[in-house]
């Protein structure tokens, strides 16, 4: 299992937005929740991050397989 901390979640996996836009994300709901190894160590798990992701990808990839669709002339 792998771990990312904050400054891994920029340089790994691009992510730009600030400490603080993170953690309101995670109050939303909306990224995943991080892990608190200890006082001052926080981190996320990577696969959580890469699912996260991922689902950016896939919705995409099916928005533009549907505009690519033939559509009826009726």
């Amino acid at each position: 299992m792998r771990v990312l901390s904050y400054p891994e979640l920029r340089e790994k996996k691009g992510l730009v937005w600030s400490r603080a836009h993170v953690y309101r994300q995670i109050q939303a709901g909306k990224f995943p929740k991080p892990v608190k190894l200890g006082p001052g160590t926080t981190v996320w798990l990577e696969s959580e991050v890469d699912a996260w992701l991922a689902r950016f990808v896939n919705e995409r990839d099916s928005a533009a397989a549907d505009t690519t669709e033939p559509r009826d002339a009726a």
